[in-house]
Parts: C-alpha cells; structure tokens; sequence
C-alpha cells in the first residue's frame, strides 16, 4: 500500500513537472485593424451659439419653390436656431408676410461644394402629418447655369409625413420630378423618436443609399435613363417644407409647430 501510494506521488510530481515546462499554446493572431476608406474633409457639429455663417446661408422668401410649397422660409431664430449642440429647423403656423406658414431652408451654395464622396448626417425626424416635408439633400453648384434638372439632384433623405419611411432619389435630365428614380427605407420604429443617420455614398459610377449604415439603393450610372449628370461639385441643403405636389397639403389634422432636428453633418472622401 504504501509503495503504491509513493508511485502515485511519483507520478503526480513528474505529471506538474511536465505541466510547468510544457510550452504555452501560442496566442491567437490579431485581427488586421479596420481602415477606413473615408476621410474626414468637412463637418458642421453645430456646436456654437448660432448658425456658422462660413458654412451655411439661408434661402429666404416663399413662392412655392418649383413644388407650389405654402412655407415663407426665412433667417429667423424662430425657423432655424442651435439648441444644445442640435441644429433645430421649425416648421410653424403663423400669418408672416401674408403666408401662413414659415420655415427654413440653409445650403452651403457658394461656401462648400464637393465632388464624390460619403456624405452624412444625424437627424431626427418631425412627428409628421399631412403636409409636412423635411428633407437632406444635395444639388450641383451649376444650377444657375444648367438649370434644374441639368444640374443634377441627389436626395440624401426625403419624408413626406409618415415618420417611418424615408425616400433616396436622383433627379437629372429625363428622369426629373414625378419620373425620379426613387426609392423607399421604411423602419420597424418612429424615426422621429430618436436620431438616425441617413447617408450617401458617391463614386464616379454609382451613388448608394444607407440609414444607420444600413444600404437599401444602389444606383450605377448605366442604370439611369438620360445623362448621368453627378460628376460635378455638389452643395449640401437641409430644409422642412410644409405642403408641396408630393406631400399635399396640412389639414386639421396637422399638428404644429413641426421640428427637423439635425446633431451634425459631415463630409467624407476616399483616402488616397
């Protein structure tokens, strides 16, 4: 018995032995780290006290805007303010200038333009209703000279009163207006509950569509109808329109003031 018992310590002695000058297994290899092909090259976090005038100027004045819109859009704290670090852009029902409606509408026409590239921004929509049209979107500096449609439209997001779904389009020469090549993003959730990121992703040959990262339309030049017209500096715009041919028109049912609450936007390029 007790010679047993001391082979058994022998072994389990040699066994720890082992066991302590055995190599370790070697470590899993790191992961290759995530590049990503964007760069930053241009950013509104609407930080300050007030609207940055070396990034936006105001549209101002009402007519319809090409969509027979009821909204007089102007510069005034009331349309377009920040507030705690958010853009805030208000829709309201008030008689101004023998209109009924106001709003505002800011573009980065004649400051910043861009050619190609990742363009977002992080918004939270207006609770909605008939009539009530918030919208990020880009059009090419060349309009006063090409005219619309020849200058090329890039809806980034577009929503027409349903708080749930969002619409990404291209508007140019023979596939403008009602013809636009469109498509629909319709969430599980409210997208005016809470902030989302709507985006664009612009190359030579294609334009896609996300929210929250999320591609739901993919568009390649040889897919368009008439000229591909995106191959040019494009300008950013952010406005909420009240009423218009696409929407229709607020009824008793729309609840005002209507605010498009906006945490930043960005501009992004590919490196290299």
């Amino acid at each position: 018995m007790r010679v047993t018992q001391q082979l058994c310590l022998l072994w389990l002695v040699l066994l720890l032995a082992g066991c302590a000058t055995a190599p370790a297994a070697p470590a899993p290899p790191e992961p290759a780290p995530t590049v990503s092909p964007w760069t930053l090259v241009w950013s509104d976090e609407f930080d300050g006290e007030a609207l940055n005038p070396r990034n936006w100027l105001f549209d101002k004045g009402a007519g319809g805007w090409g969509n027979n819109e009821w909204q007089f859009y102007t510069d005034r704290p009331e349309n377009a303010r920040i507030e705690n670090g958010v853009l805030v852009i208000e829709a309201r029902n008030e008689e101004y200038l023998a209109w009924e409606y106001t709003s505002a509408r800011i573009k980065t026409h004649y400051l910043h333009a861009w050619t190609y590239g990742r363009i977002e921004a992080r918004i939270r929509l207006p609770p909605g209703g008939k009539g009530i049209w918030p919208a990020f979107w880009m059009l090419g500096e060349n309009v006063a000279t090409a005219r619309w449609p020849n200058c090329g439209e890039i809806d980034i997001m577009e929503n027409i009163g349903d708080p749930t779904t969002v619409h990404g389009s291209v508007h140019g020469p023979g596939y403008s207006a009602g013809n636009a090549i469109t498509k629909s993003f319709t969430s599980p959730v409210s997208l005016a509950d809470d902030f989302h990121l709507y985006a664009v992703e612009w190359e030579p040959d294609e334009i896609r569509w996300y929210v929250d990262d999320q591609l739901y339309h993919t568009l390649r030049r040889e897919q368009t109808p008439g000229e591909w017209v995106f191959d040019h500096p494009f300008f950013i715009i952010l406005n909420l329109a009240v009423g218009g041919n696409w929407p229709g028109y607020p009824d008793e049912t729309t609840v005002f003031p209507q605010q498009m609450l906006v945490d930043y936007v960005r501009v992004y390029q590919k490196n290299g």
